[in-house]
């Protein structure tokens, strides 16, 4: 007697006791985070971030980015992000050096220079000055960087919708977050395809930006096409309908969730408070 392909072997691994069946679902309604931090609210996560990048504005000296900064190193550390911190450091570091630049030579009422050579002085007010900006911005770009890369896109938009963040909102926040991972990993696939078909894109600098040019209609064209695909896409499936839509999986939200995200607020007003009554700065 045939057994219906509908229903697995007694004997086989999908039947195994232990072994997880997916009945097959799609790995965002089965999948589930694991690991220090990863674990946290996605609401949760966004309040911490946020506590972070007002201490690091709102108190005064080196006091809140060292603070945040060590903060930040040890949650990096113990959630294995340190690398993906870093690369994202590395990135933010042309905008690093031309603040250091512009503060080091040209930063007002500075009249304390290290040094003159003809009109240049730099001046060591604008080297601290500028080094406290530069580090101010790494920790608010290293404290959202943790956020993003510690949650799933699709988890972050299903806790907003969970929350009553409407479609339209929370297809132009997915849009936006995605953008820029899409469009590097469609850079590459064209790249890829040029070179398959002989063109040079590597070796001197003049070579790389005579390929540029071809490079760059694929590029916007591609994006204009994907917008019209991903537009198709949602009215095939009832975008615009009216009444609530089902969600199939929302991140977990634990009592210690709600118990961080309230106690960041909290402090996070705390903070706003006592930079204007004068107590902070």
């Amino acid at each position: 007697m045939e057994r219906s392909p509908l229903v697995p072997d007694p004997g086989s691994a999908a039947s195994s006791p232990g072994l997880p069946r997916n009945l097959g679902l799609p790995e965002y309604v089965t999948r589930r985070p694991s690991g220090f931090y990863r674990t946290l609210n996605p609401a949760t996560k966004l309040a911490i971030a946020a506590l972070e990048v007002v201490t690091v504005f709102l108190v005064p000296g080196w006091l809140g980015p060292i603070a945040v900064l060590l903060v930040l190193a040890v949650v990096a550390a113990a959630s294995h992000t340190a690398r993906a911190l870093a690369v994202i450091g590395l990135a933010a570091s042309p905008l690093v050096i031309s603040i250091m630049v512009v503060n080091l030579f040209i930063l007002p009422g500075a009249v304390d220079p290290i040094f003159r050579a003809g009109p240049i002085a730099p001046t060591w007010s604008g080297l601290w000055f500028g080094l406290l900006t530069s580090t101010r911005l790494l920790v608010f770009s290293s404290a959202v960087a943790l956020a993003y890369v510690t949650t799933p896109v699709d988890d972050l938009l299903a806790d907003m919708s969970r929350r009553g963040l409407g479609r339209r909102g929370v297809f132009v926040v997915g849009a936006a977050v995605q953008m820029v991972p899409r469009t590097i990993e469609r850079v590459g696939e064209i790249m890829d395809a040029q070179r398959a078909r002989g063109m040079d894109t590597e070796g001197r600098i003049w070579r790389r930006a005579r390929a540029i040019v071809p490079l760059a209609a694929p590029v916007v064209f591609g994006a204009l096409t994907e917008v019209e695909e991903r537009t198709m896409a949602l009215e095939a499936r009832a975008f615009t309908a009216p009444g609530r839509q089902t969600q199939l999986r929302v991140p977990a939200d634990r009592s210690r969730d709600r118990a961080l995200r309230w106690a960041a607020l909290l402090a996070l007003a705390g903070v706003v408070v006592l930079r204007l009554s004068g107590r902070v700065g």
